[in-house]
């Protein structure tokens, strides 16, 4: 990715559900502003309500899940990690109240939009420009908006769980492991992880490693033996039994059926 995009929320989950509702991360900073409906995100393991008018940043990285429902509709800007555009390090969840914040936002990301589907001649430049002033909005609306970073224990402890499941979910480490690195017992962990996320420890990362599963098989033609080594499995049977287990199918039933949805345009 060499310059900032513009898509829509089913655009950036290629149609798919899963992609959004699993646990998983993005390779290129997020911008995520929701014009209809509201559901749940869970971003470095804390779970939250969203809804019409909220942005939300999410770092390069970093963990998380965006459930809306079927009606539920927003905008993303993804901007590349590493680059000169300025994005925060911490994710932020905005609840974006002033009618004229809402439209000037609304203003740069639609004019992202105009500017992707002319693909005239410097268009990666007038993106990262947009992008650039996208992020200045961002940091005056973390001003007006934002709440200030007074995290208690249980934030601690799940931004330091997350953060560990991003970094060695290919291991096929057992979540006791993770536990006994945060220097908790297993069951504190998991105890925590379901009052934060809704989701037990071993569920977070049991999504993880399905995201990232379902992400090589259904977009790909990486041989399955070798996805099961690249995630940690044990054997390739095993791996099997695991997506089984999780989708219903096998991972080369799973893999045919997404082959046979590819052709099919996906709406916005």
């Amino acid at each position: 990715m060499q310059h900032a995009e513009i898509k829509t929320l089913v655009q950036w989950a290629k149609g798919s559900d899963w992609r959004s509702t699993l646990q998983h991360s993005s390779t290129a900073h997020a911008l995520i502003w929701i014009t209809r409906g509201q559901g749940i995100a869970v971003v470095d393991g804390v779970r939250r309500g969203v809804g019409v008018h909220n942005a939300l940043a999410i770092p390069a990285g970093t963990m998380f899940s965006l459930d809306l429902g079927k009606t539920g509709f927003g905008l993303v800007c993804l901007v590349p990690a590493g680059g000169p555009i300025l994005m925060p390090d911490q994710a932020q969840h905005l609840r974006i109240r002033d009618v004229t914040s809402q439209n000037e936002l609304t203003a740069i990301l639609e004019a992202m939009q105009r500017e992707q589907s002319a693909a005239r001649p410097f268009m990666d430049e007038a993106l990262n420009a947009q992008a650039s002033l996208l992020t200045v909005w961002l940091r005056r609306a973390m001003i007006d908006y934002g709440v200030p970073d007074k995290r208690g224990a249980t934030e601690r402890l799940m931004k330091g769980y997350t953060a560990l499941i991003e970094r060695d979910f290919t291991s096929g480490r057992p979540m006791a492991v993770y536990a006994r690195a945060l220097g908790v017992t297993p069951t504190h962990l998991s105890r925590v992880c379901r009052q934060a996320s809704g989701l037990t420890a071993a569920d977070m990362l049991t999504e993880r490693n399905l995201h990232a599963a379902r992400d090589l098989l259904e977009d790909g033609e990486i041989p399955i033996g070798q996805i099961a080594a690249m995630l940690g499995f044990g054997s390739a049977a095993y791996f099997s039994r695991f997506v089984l287990q999780h989708t219903g199918l096998s991972p080369s039933a799973l893999r045919a059926k997404s082959a046979e949805r590819a052709p099919r345009a996906i709406s916005a």
